[in-house]
């Protein structure tokens, strides 16, 4: 679903820079064992009870095919919305039962070979999001299961990806609290895959899967890289190495060991992207500058070097409005600061005086500036004062 947004190839099963030549490698779909492969649902009714065994607790509409291409106009090239992956995706308005509102969708096609990966992967969003329901979610409507068609059903997001918005060269770059406010809603997905009751690694956490709704909102898709995490005393899960190249952990790209932390990792590389404004992999770039991770590390550890990496597009903060004169003391000092409080009458002022040294009532304190001048005057021999000293004199 990330990639619908944003024209261009997924890439899977791709290795960290630092990745040594024997880092394994992720075996085509004709190299594994299909013997699974027969245990896949051919039509809705299994896959609706493939549901009910892994405890499904959204509701998800099984769409005709026929229905899925009427309201795509018969996937119009007008309709079409992006491409990547396994498919395209193209908007519509559909109803999700008879007798309710047109919602706008978005219906992303599988390629036509439904291939052994590409069906595990639908397969594995159909599983994911009619379990999980969170803000921060992208929400499935429904699918299409039939004959070799596999279509998905998503909640449309009118922003498209993060990806499309941070590295576009049209539209104006995000602010840094739209990055801000991304990056939260991220992270707090992320932690509810973490922590659900069935603990869930996302594996391809990266702008591009990254959604956003009208207000930038940012809800994470394309669930057919996720997995199962580990549960009880295992600490890791062992798996085939996939990913996308640049967001992969160097740990388990090496060991092929999933954990929560391989989703963090990514993470750091998004946030990086975001205060950057940079990709994660760039070849265009000087070789040092290529991979992201490798460039930014070295300054992150220097306080005064840090400020280096923040993208240069980024709109400066405003500036701050000089107070007027007089401002501050109307509200009591500075702005934000509480009033003076006012003083005690009556018995209550009369104990407080009490309290206070008073003092002699024959004799004033002299100014500290009247009082440096008299000693000057005296130290100094020969000096006569002048006619306003004189007449600070007499006044005293």
């Amino acid at each position: 679903m990330g990639n619908c947004w944003f024209r261009g190839s997924l890439s899977i099963n791709r290795v960290s820079s630092n990745a040594k030549p024997e880092t394994p490698k992720i075996q085509s779909p004709s190299e594994r064992d299909r013997s699974d492969e027969s245990k896949l649902p051919k039509n809705a009714k299994e896959v609706e009870e493939l549901r009910l065994d892994s405890s499904a607790r959204n509701p998800l509409v099984a769409f005709p095919f026929e229905k899925l291409r009427s309201v795509t106009s018969n996937f119009a090239q007008d309709s079409l919305i992006g491409g990547g992956g396994f498919g395209r995706v193209y908007k519509g308005s559909v109803a999700a039962a008879e007798g309710a509102e047109l919602q706008r969708v978005a219906v992303k096609v599988h390629d036509g070979d439904n291939s052994f990966q590409g069906h595990r992967e639908w397969l594995a969003e159909v599983i994911f999001l009619g379990q999980l329901s969170h803000p921060n979610l992208v929400r499935l409507v429904g699918y299409c299961c039939e004959g070799d068609h596999r279509l998905l059903v998503y909640e449309y997001m009118p922003r498209g990806s993060v990806e499309s918005h941070l590295f576009s060269r049209v539209m104006a770059p995000l602010s840094w609290a739209t990055r801000m406010k991304i990056a939260l809603g991220a992270a707090r997905g992320l932690a509810f895959l973490h922590e659900a009751e069935k603990p869930v690694i996302y594996r391809d956490f990266k702008t591009s899967n990254i959604l956003l709704d009208e207000e930038f909102n940012a809800k994470l898709s394309d669930f057919g890289l996720a997995k199962d995490g580990p549960v009880g005393d295992k600490s890791h899960v062992s798996t085939r190495i996939m990913g996308t190249y640049g967001y992969a952990a160097p740990e388990y790209v090496m060991t092929g060991h999933l954990t929560a932390m391989s989703d963090v990792y990514s993470y750091g590389v998004v946030l990086l992207e975001l205060v950057t404004g940079r990709k994660s992999l760039d070849k265009s770039r000087p070789p040092r500058e290529q991979t992201l991770a490798d460039w930014a590390l070295p300054l992150l550890t220097h306080k005064k070097k840090v400020m280096a990496i923040v993208d240069p597009r980024l709109p400066p903060p405003p500036r701050r409005r000089r107070r007027p004169a007089g401002e501050g003391r109307a509200q009591g000092g500075h702005a934000g600061l509480p009033l003076p409080q006012p003083q005690p009458q009556g018995a209550a002022a009369d104990a407080r005086h009490r309290r206070l040294p008073r003092a002699s009532p024959g004799r004033r304190r002299r100014p500290a500036r009247r009082r440096r001048l008299r000693r000057r005057n005296k130290n100094q021999a020969g000096w006569w004062p002048s006619s306003a000293c004189l007449g600070m004199a007499c006044r005293d």
